[in-house]
């Protein structure tokens, strides 16, 4: 019986060592902490961030502690996002490194980009993508320095390619996102450092009105899968791409929508009138 090809080409495995510690920002509900919570079942010691949440944050490192993993934890505040990325430096010197980070911590936007006063502009870009940009410069950093490669993962949104009304700030913030994934992808592979995007649907969060509520099934007519999707579906997503099998996926969006960004055309045509356009 022939024998698998154990040869390994030279340097395609050099970047599997990385560090078992994953940085999670806003880890203290919904995609942030379902994410922590399975990074630790996956065997990785755990960083986390949080805005204001301090009895959901303790929810999440309880479970943690729970699972056998170390955990660590940082307030941090993106609307300053110079001073509020300095948690994921803090984060790495208490855990001895990082392997992964997953750049989940963001905020929404509820108004027309006409009534939207440049503050308020400001403040949703400062989060969703200068956050992001600034965590993943200091985590990406660290793994090039190390040597042993890494894993980044933005939480996007189906927002980064899908425009909605009355959200044009979040929306632009997702779409930055995107690219910033993508030249990150580019910039970072020479050193084993992948980096990818995870674009949730509507998935069942405070951020979308649903607090710790399960997703109701047929309560979603216009998706093909008929749900809103559940924070752990996401986190599973973010675990795939944690792994050193994820090795050659880097620049990716992978979508977790339960297939809503397949119907614009199909809903487009199906739509009875223009209440659309009050969002």
């Amino acid at each position: 019986m022939a024998q698998p090809n154990d040869d390994r080409v030279e340097g395609v495995h050099a970047f599997d060592d990385y560090d078992r510690v994953a940085l999670v920002t806003g880890a203290d509900s919904g995609i942030g902490r379902a994410t922590a919570i399975r990074l630790a079942q996956e065997g990785f010691d755990i960083g986390v961030t949080f805005e204001r949440d301090e009895e959901g944050v303790s929810r999440t490192e309880a479970e943690i502690r729970e699972i056998g993993r170390r955990v660590s934890i940082r307030q941090h505040d993106l609307t300053d996002p110079v001073r509020g990325s300095q948690a994921i430096t803090e984060l790495i010197e208490d855990l001895g490194g990082v392997g992964v980070l997953v750049n989940n911590a963001g905020t929404g936007s509820g108004e027309p980009l006409l009534e939207t006063d440049y503050e308020r502009w400001r403040q949703v870009l400062s989060v969703d993508l200068d956050g992001a940009f600034l965590c993943a410069k200091a985590a990406a950093t660290h793994m090039r320095d190390a040597g042993r490669g890494g894993r980044i993962v933005n939480i996007t949104s189906v927002h980064e390619d899908y425009p909605r009304v009355n959200a044009g700030a979040y929306c632009v913030a997702k779409g930055g996102a995107k690219l910033l994934t993508r030249v990150l992808a580019l910039e970072l592979g020479l050193y084993g450092i992948t980096v990818n995007a995870v674009a949730p649907g509507e998935i069942a969060t405070p951020m979308t009105g649903q607090h710790e509520q399960e997703p109701v099934l047929d309560s979603r007519a216009g998706y093909p899968l008929s749900r809103p999707g559940h924070a752990y579906e996401v986190a599973g997503a973010v675990a795939f791409l944690s792994r050193p099998e994820a090795s050659y996926v880097t620049g990716a969006s992978l979508f977790v929508d339960g297939g809503l960004s397949l119907m614009g055309p199909q809903a487009g045509g199906a739509l009875q009138d223009a209440t659309w356009r009050a969002g």
